[in-house]
This record gives C-alpha cells, structure tokens and sequence, in this order.
C-alpha cells in the first residue's frame, strides 16, 4: 500500500485509503498531493473508517465521491452526447464548449479505450442500424444518423462488420459501457434483452472474454446504455450498499455444455457461504472432474452476478479470482454483513 500511495497507482484505487497524521486529512492512492513522510500516515480499508478515526475527506481527491466518476469538466459533453447521438463532431464544436480537444481525446482514450470521435461514430452507427432493424431504407438510416453519404455509411457498416448494411442483422447489436463500483470500473455487455457480460476492467482476460461476446453472437459492441444495463447498475448499487442478495436482471450464458452445468451450480451457492472447489465438482456429480470445474469457475464471464467468488480452497484459503483476490475478499465480507460499500465508499 506504501507502494501504491508514494507512486499513485491508480489501480488501487478503492482498494484502500491513506491517512495522514501531520493534517488529519484522508486521500486516496492517486491523490495529487505532496507525499507525506512515511511516519505519518496510516491506511484505511474504507473511507467510512478514516471518517470514524477522525480525519476529513482531501478537497483535492475527493475519496467520498465515487472513484470513477466523470470528472465536473466533462459532464456537460456526456450530456449533449446522450442528447444528440447523431451528431457529428468537430474539433471547433469541443472549442466553443470551452473543452480543449486533446484532454477531451485522451480522457475518452483512457475510459473507453477509443478516442472521443471513435465513440460518437460508433454512436450514430448503432442508431443507423437501430432505423433498419425497425423498416427504414438504408439510405433514410444514414442520413438521419448524421452520415453525409451512403458510401461513408456503407464503408462503417463493411469494416465493423464485414457486411453491408442490407444485410447485417441490428438485432445483434450488443450495448458496451463502463459502470463505477466502490471495487473499481467494470465492463458490462448486454443485448436488448439480457446480460452478456460483467468483468472487472483490469482482469487479464478481459480482451478474451469481450472477443468471445462478438463471437458467439457475431455482433458489434456499441458504446451506449439500455434498459438491461442500468437495471445491472441499480443492482449492483443496492448489492454493495448490503441491500440486495439476489439479483434479478436476466443473464444469457453461452459456453461448453460442462461449463453452463458449472456456472447453474455456483448460481445456487447461497448468498453469504461459500464452498470448495471439490464440493462444486460433487454438487455436479462429477467428484473426479475438480480441476475442470475450476477451469470452468476461471471461464465465468459474468462476474459477481454469478458467484465464482464465493468458491474457495478445501483449506478454507482464497485462490483464483480473476478480479484480484484483494476484491474476492470484499465481496465475501459484503456477504457475511461485515461490510458495506455504499456509494462513494
């Protein structure tokens, strides 16, 4: 954690919190602050602690505030964005806004991983082909999407998919974005009507895992929201605040019959227990078979929601969790009622 604080890595962000004797004030790893000495600070598992202990929340990292939230700056885009998906943006319109287009690119680039234009292009092709799912001519979709030609459409249709848009299925659209937890950034893929996908940002799978979404549905993933994503944020806001045991929001599991045996059996592990990786393989009737139900627990696709947390060694110790046994053990403590990471926590 020393570590981690003194080098402001943000990938412990959430992780714990720092506080400092010398001004009785409370930050996070990333704070931008003067480092104190080594003598005077002490570390916090949750801000809800360092509150208790006395000390105030920083006024330059705001450790109160949820870890991923945008930023005061680009709030006012976020918004014209979601009001205006078609439209296309220029360089100028960033500067009349008062936005430099560079911080704009870079702060894109580092949330969704493509730069701020990539993202209003992928916009307005998912409303583009949302028109032809519904009966509009192809060339009617386009123009409406803010496209200035059908060749320009059809060229993003043919590199996104590899198919013209007379062609391609929009039903397959699948909708990407990012949600904020107290335990870090998560990406979530859903369709119109189920939960593809749920995955902690910094998972080493995750490319994997995001490539076997866009295969098994030969879809496009589209930055966006829909109604199955923020019935999941809701979710899981009420889960980490302690107030919710089962989630209700529809899932759609596609893996080797072995594996969606597997992922049916951890979804019945009640809320708050665990058991060992042996237990799950006899639960299944497979008692010879342990290694291949761990393999299938490391193949789950739809973190938390699907309980691989909760499956531990026959010792009783913490192994394999693809998100960081760190956030394996929160998740256990949240479930036993021994913590509780409401927002901003």
């Amino acid at each position: 954690m020393l570590d981690a604080f003194q080098n402001r890595d943000a990938s412990f962000d959430g992780v714990f919190y720092t506080g400092v004797r010398t001004t009785g004030i409370f930050c996070r790893p990333t704070c931008p602050a003067k480092k104190p000495l080594e003598r005077n600070i002490e570390f916090f598992p949750t801000a809800q602690e360092a509150l208790f202990a006395g000390y105030r929340p920083c006024k330059r990292c705001h450790p109160l505030e949820a870890s991923d939230a945008p930023p005061e700056w680009v709030r006012p885009l976020l918004a014209r964005i979601e009001n205006e998906p078609e439209r296309r943006w220029r360089d100028r319109d960033l500067s009349e806004m008062g936005l430099h287009p560079d911080r704009v690119r870079r702060w894109f680039k580092q949330q969704h991983d493509m730069t701020f234009q990539a993202y209003s292009r992928a916009r307005r092709l998912s409303i583009a082909l949302g028109q032809i799912q519904l009966g509009s001519k192809v060339a009617t979709a386009a123009l409406d999407s803010g496209y200035d030609s059908l060749s320009g459409f059809n060229s993003a249709v043919i590199k996104s998919r590899g198919q013209s848009p007379s062609t391609v299925d929009a039903s397959k659209e699948v909708i990407i974005n990012r949600l904020s937890t107290p335990l870090g950034q998560m990406i979530a893929c859903a369709s119109e009507d189920s939960l593809l996908l749920l995955e902690f940002v910094d998972r080493r799978m995750i490319e994997k895992q995001l490539e076997r979404v866009t295969s098994w549905t030969g879809s496009l993933l589209v930055p966006g929201e829909n109604a199955i994503l923020r019935e999941l944020e809701a979710e899981l806001a009420a889960y980490f605040a302690g107030t919710l045991s089962e989630f209700k929001v529809p899932l759609q599991t596609t893996g080797t019959p072995f594996q969606e045996i597997v992922w049916a059996q951890l979804q019945k592990i009640p809320y708050g227990s665990t058991v060992s990786y042996a237990d799950l393989a006899r639960d299944i009737d497979k008692p010879t078979a342990v290694r291949a139900v761990a393999n299938a627990n490391g193949h789950n696709r739809i973190a938390i929601i699907i309980p691989c947390h909760r499956v531990i060694g026959a010792d009783g110790t913490l192994t394999g969790y693809g998100g960081g046994l760190w956030r394996k053990r929160r998740l256990l403590d949240i479930e036993s009622n021994q913590l509780s990471l409401g927002p901003g926590f």
